[in-house]
């Protein structure tokens, strides 16, 4: 080991703790003291109630626990989007459970909130998994009405999605918890099964006031909609139980009995652990962005019995192809290569940078893991694809244009791990967001951006200097300093992976020893939805 190697280490290691230090103020929800209200109700917390569903012997993983970090701060702030989405195993079956934060504005709806479900239902959909809802919810946030009420991707898709996962053959089954009002009403019915918790779940389109208010009637909440009146006049929800351990009782039972499903078919032996010991990754990994490194040795850690089988090892080498597994699943990688290499005409070409012979090669690369039914995984660390005369000569943009291809027809399960730089169209071609991957998840050591934030500033600084001198004003090196860090922090903060994560422009910020559950978790669930239509790249110039 050297000092580099532990240099390295320790920034890393600092960032992971950073990373489990906003994890655990993240998981209080709306705090300590609303928690103990809940309690105080005779109910559990959002993540107690997603804990006690999940079997307690498997792995599982959490999506998105750090969206709206940071956001609605003059609302109060809204700690995972106001609801917890976790997937793991029910009785030994892979499912993904929504469960509503009552701790935050009594689980109402911001339009992260909206964006966070539909993503729960994006991944149910995908993958053909069984989805739990767990609804303890006041509804919309109305305040902020107007961004999550009419728009194609706001409240109103969530009950469009229960209807497609419905005709698709997709369990769905809620349990109502504590509020469930207005347009929120809808998800119990149009789940396949619905509980009711007695005396503190209600369900109703208009609360007892606004009854009042509309047609003068005067009537309690839980005359008007509570358990006894769903589960015995109205006929709404199926079960009635006595409180919060019950009703999750009654889902294992369920979920137990649910047939096995059809299966993929991906490739799968006993899994081995990596013959490189995976803690080494925070040593391996530079403590700057711009420092170069061996991508090999990340992917070393990460496969089974460190066994990673290059296609094309001598063409293309700023982008590494080739197969192998991880536990036990099959995968073909692509990874960006972040060190100088040497090309066969003796060119250096720089780490981080797909040239043409690398779009090429991961294109074909692409191809055929589409062909042999393998999943693809990702390891970003991209700066972009390379610029000048010769590269613009040389179809730079042709051959980017057949990877994005390549990338966007693709039929088989895609998942992205973005470990370092992951900026303007090096994103798109690695399986960025748009390019629906099954899961993205970021290390905390990722920049998500369309340039570093020392670039984006230098360009930004000549455009609000320019801008400066017009108007008269004298911009002396001092100012101009004073300009360029101003602009820079500002951009740095919104290059940052938790920027990205409370977006949703990434599922989760994940410790890199994690990367191995988190695909494994991804395969055993894309295994639940067969590829329904051939690959096809469409019109492509060769």
């Amino acid at each position: 080991m050297d000092l580099n190697f532990n240099k390295n280490e320790d920034h890393n290691k600092l960032l992971v703790s950073e990373l489990k230090k906003r994890l655990a103020q993240v998981k209080l929800g709306g705090g300590k003291s609303r928690i103990e209200k809940q309690h105080a109700k005779g109910k559990m917390s959002a993540r107690e109630r997603t804990a006690y569903l999940l079997d307690d012997d498997a792995e599982s993983v959490e999506i998105g626990a750090f969206v709206g970090d940071g956001m609605y701060e003059e609302h109060g702030g809204c700690p995972s989007g106001g609801v917890v989405v976790k997937i793991g195993h029910i009785k030994g079956k892979q499912c993904i459970v929504v469960a509503n934060d009552a701790t935050v504005k009594a689980g109402a709806w911001f339009p992260i909130t909206a964006k966070k479900n539909l993503r729960a239902q994006e991944i149910a959909i995908e993958n053909r998994l069984p989805i739990i809802y767990l609804v303890d919810s006041a509804g919309v946030y109305l305040p902020m009405q107007d961004e999550i009420f009419p728009d194609k991707e706001h409240f109103g898709r969530i009950f469009r999605n229960n209807a497609v996962m419905s005709s698709m053959g997709i369990t769905q089954i809620s349990a109502v918890m504590g509020s469930c009002v207005a347009g929120g009403a809808y998800l119990p019915i149009m789940s396949d099964e619905a509980l009711i918790v007695d005396k503190t779940g209600s369900i109703f389109l208009a609360g007892s006031y606004l009854v009042k208010a509309a047609i003068g009637e005067s009537i309690d909440n839980e005359t008007l909609g509570g358990a006894t009146t769903h589960c015995e006049i109205s006929g709404v929800t199926d079960y009635k139980a006595k409180d919060d351990a019950a009703a999750l009782d009654t889902i294992k039972n369920i979920v137990g009995k649910i047939g096995d499903f059809d299966k993929a078919g991906y490739n799968r032996i006993e899994a081995v652990k990596p013959k490189e010991n995976p803690q080494d990754l925070y040593g391996v990994l530079p403590k700057l962005r711009h420092e170069q490194y061996d991508m090999l040795e990340i992917i070393n850690k990460l496969v089974d019995n460190s066994d990673f089988e290059e296609y094309k090892k001598d063409y293309g080498k700023t982008i590494l192809t080739g197969y192998a597994r991880i536990d036990g699943w099959a995968v073909g990688i692509v990874a960006n290569q972040r060190k100088v290499v040497k090309n066969a005409k003796g060119e250096m070409q720089f780490g981080g940078v797909i040239y043409s012979d690398s779009a090429d090669k991961a294109t074909r690369f692409i191809a055929n893991c589409n062909q042999k039914k393998i999943p693809l995984v990702f390891l970003q660390d991209v700066t972009g694809f390379m610029v000048g005369s010769k590269s613009e000569h040389g179809g730079i943009i042709k051959d980017g244009a057949k990877m994005v291809n390549a990338v966007s027809n693709s039929v088989v399960p895609k998942f992205t791990v973005v470990i370092g730089n992951s900026y303007g169209a090096g994103n798109y071609a690695m399986c960025g967001k748009a390019y629906d991957p099954r899961f993205i998840v970021a290390w905390p050591s990722a920049e998500l951006a369309v340039m570093s934030g020392n670039s984006a500033a230098k360009v930004l600084l000549q455009i609000e200097t320019a801008s400066l001198k017009k108007k008269g004003e004298t911009i002396t090196p001092e100012k101009e300093a004073e300009l360029f860090n101003k602009i820079k922090d500002r951009y740095d903060k919104q290059v940052s992976p938790y920027y990205a994560a409370a977006r949703l422009w990434t599922d989760a910020i994940i410790e890199p020893t994690e990367t191995r559950k988190w695909i494994a978790m991804g395969i055993e669930a894309a295994n639940h939805a067969p590829i329904e239509k051939p690959f096809n790249l469409g019109v492509l110039q060769v």
